[in-house]
């Protein structure tokens, strides 16, 4: 594991940006959401964070979140079980200050009896809607070289459809200095796109949560930062690594299917490891007769049939006869013999019977929820 101990402590909140993607969010949280084979979303920021020697990380949830509890456990495939720090997983009500929030705002203030508590000088703040191998120690390095009271990553990209009513752009000068900050940004081509990574100076933080909190005020972005750009040192940080943002279904197709093309997975998995929860399967067993093309399956698929531009989560089983292409098939899901299946989005555990047509297109990929059968 790669480990530079850097003097900062990360906060990841799992729940913003639910609202993009409801069907996919019925029973778990954003950060919980299955992407790339056998990952969830939390595990490429949990991953970065770890792999900086970020040692010390709570996670705030806000609902849907034994899922990703049981995901995350103690946090041992991230090195972080330790006596001091590790990984933190705050649900709300845990504790009396602890409420159920509306913004990052709020998010923070209920951890604010926490943040007092540690030692680390900066907090490392994320969301956990974007699938990318991140390297928080240059992050890091940067915003104590520019001594800037506040630094925020962004990339250069178009704004997403799904996302067009929550966004967040940035405008700066020719030193880095942001200089305005723009909410719900509707302009075509690439833009200055937050990426909703902050550091800022621990101490500091606390100051302007407890302010705002007192003032009523809820988002971080716009109540804080936007409104004293004149006041705070805000620096940008570009990021021109593999970006995969979840705004919405079709984009969550699309990003997993965005993996099958020639150096995508080198791009997100080549700089630094990522890690998961261990599921003890067996590989991938390929029987006589299975045909399967341009696809990523993960540990215990048992495939019969034929596969085409797929990616496949662990322990799918594509049966005898069965035809699946263009397809993202989350964990357990079986395709019965003589299927014909494609541009289809299953959930966890899905069973697609015996001689069923499924198809959705391109544009509109087809989704079935957790547990049915069809």
């Amino acid at each position: 594991m790669v480990n530079n101990n850097v003097n900062a402590l990360g906060v990841i909140f799992a729940n913003t940006y639910d609202n993009l993607v409801p069907e996919l969010v019925a029973e778990r949280s954003m950060g919980s959401i299955p992407f790339g084979g056998r990952y969830r979303l939390i595990d490429f920021t949990l991953s970065s964070m770890a792999n900086a020697g970020i040692d010390n990380v709570s996670v705030i949830v806000r609902k849907n979140y034994h899922s990703l509890m049981d995901h995350l456990g103690a946090g041992r495939e991230w090195d972080l079980t330790r006596k001091r720090g590790g990984l933190n997983i705050v649900p709300p009500f845990a504790e009396r200050s602890v409420k159920l929030y509306s913004g990052r705002v709020d998010a923070l203030a209920s951890i604010l009896n926490w943040l007092e508590a540690q030692k680390e000088r900066y907090v490392i703040l994320s969301d956990s809607y974007i699938a990318m191998n991140f390297d928080f120690g240059k992050l890091v390095d940067a915003h104590v070289k520019s001594g800037a009271d506040v630094t925020m990553v962004y990339n250069r990209a178009p704004i997403p459809e799904g996302a067009r009513s929550d966004n967040y752009t940035i405008r700066m000068d020719e030193e880095g200095r942001v200089t305005e900050i723009l909410s719900n940004d509707y302009r075509m081509g690439e833009q200055n796109l937050a990426m909703n990574i902050y550091i800022i100076e621990r101490e500091s933080l606390i100051h302007l949560i407890h302010d705002a909190s007192v003032r009523g005020l809820v988002y971080f972005e716009r109540d804080i930062l936007a409104r004293n750009l004149k006041l705070l040192n805000v620096q940008a940080f570009k990021f021109d690594g593999y970006v995969a943002r979840v705004s919405d279904m079709k984009s969550y197709f699309d990003e997993n299917m965005r993996l099958l093309k020639d150096g995508s997975m080198e791009a997100l998995f080549g700089p630094a490891p990522i890690y998961t929860k261990i599921r003890d399967d067996n590989p991938t067993r390929y029987l006589e007769g299975s045909s399967v093309k341009n696809s990523l399956l993960a540990d215990g698929c048992v495939i019969e049939g034929t596969v085409e531009n797929c990616v496949l989560f662990r322990g799918c089983k594509v049966k005898k006869g069965a035809v699946v292409k263009n397809c993202v098939l989350m964990q357990d899901t079986v395709v019965e013999p003589n299927c014909n299946v494609e541009y289809v989005v299953t959930d966890n555990n899905v069973h697609i019977t015996e001689d069923k047509k499924l198809a959705g297109t391109d544009t509109f990929p087809v989704f079935v929820a957790k547990n049915h059968s069809v």
